[in-house]
């Protein structure tokens, strides 16, 4: 307390003034005198128990802070009365709890950028252990045909290598928010069929129908390419989960309070234990036997968020999956 020079100071001034006013009391009378020295000794004594109580709440805050400072679990908080220093001690208490809350999320995000490390580290390692073994094969081969296979495999899987290293890169820009979405007026039909026109060909060969039921006067606000990206990657899910002669029912419809956007495939749907994993990153099922990477669906729903929209994969009650992705307005 007395290493405070404000303290000291005020200490000196009062004990210079109590000297003063005693020395002119006992000079009046010695009964003035003896009461001007009484009261000058109890309001010093006032004073100096109350700016040690008060210290002693100031180092209570101050090893509070302190603890917070190096991450300590203990949290110091008391029922606390009206005053200035209580006011202060409660913005440092939600302070501290505002802290400790952000390290907890970062502690969390830290755990989830080592698992997503270790994702992308598996999901690379596994395409690049097949190039190396394909290549070592087709080195020791002489006959001219299976090189060229070999040849053939190796691009296959290092496009895939790019498709997931394109996919990372557009999730990683998403997460770190430096996306600039446009917003401006789409046509919903345009926009659908834009996003399916990609996937005519695949289409075709798997015999696989499409009907769509939108109509033309429908629009929504939006980036029309990063919207595109999202209905493609439910498109490619829907696809492959259909695998021969199946059908992709697609309908749009709008009310005065959203704008609604339903795909319902024909495939096998979700398994029950997927159904909450759907849009995680690298989640491919239960079973393993998705050929993805795990990453088109959690790139889809992250692109309709940051638009303000919402999206929904469950099971059609006719059998398949559907998407529901709304818009508000």
């Amino acid at each position: 307390m007395f290493r405070n020079q404000e303290i000291r100071r005020l200490v000196c001034v009062f004990i210079a003034v109590s000297l003063i006013l005693t020395i002119i009391g006992f000079g009046l009378s010695v009964p003035s005198g003896i009461l001007v020295l009484c009261a000058s000794l109890i309001f010093g004594g006032i004073f100096f128990l109350s700016t040690k109580v008060r210290y002693e709440r100031i180092a209570q805050i101050s090893d509070q802070i302190d603890l917070v400072l190096h991450n300590e679990e203990h949290l110091f908080i008391e029922e606390l009365k009206e005053g200035e220093l209580s006011i202060l001690q409660s913005e440092i208490a939600k302070m501290t709890l505002r802290i400790r809350e952000q390290n907890a999320a970062l502690r969390k995000e830290k755990e989830n950028l080592a698992d997503s490390l270790a994702d992308i580290a598996h999901q690379l390692r596994t395409p690049l252990t097949s190039v190396n073994l394909i290549l070592s094969l087709a080195a020791e081969s002489t006959d001219e045909r299976e090189r060229k296979m070999s040849l053939r495999e190796v691009e296959a899987l290092l496009l895939r290598m790019d498709g997931l290293i394109t996919a990372l890169l557009k999730l990683s820009r998403l997460d770190a928010d430096v996306v600039q979405f446009q917003n401006e007026p789409i046509n919903l039909l345009v926009l659908v069929d834009g996003a399916l026109r990609p996937f005519s060909t695949s289409l075709d060969l798997h015999e696989i129908q499409t009907t769509m039921v939108i109509s033309s006067d429908i629009t929504i606000q939006g980036d029309f390419i990063w919207l595109s990206e999202a209905l493609q990657n439910i498109f490619k899910n829907c696809i492959e989960s259909i695998g021969e002669k199946g059908k992709i029912d697609i309908q749009g419809v709008e009310n005065p309070l959203f704008t609604e956007i339903t795909i319902h495939d024909t495939g096998k749907g979700f398994e029950t234990a997927d159904l909450h994993h759907v849009f995680e990153r690298f989640y491919r099922g239960e079973n393993g036997s998705s050929t993805g990477f795990g990453i088109g669906m959690s790139l889809s729903q992250s692109i309709i968020r940051r638009q303000g929209g919402t999206l929904v994969a469950k099971n059609h009650p006719e059998g398949g999956a559907l998407f529901v992705i709304r818009f508000p307005k």
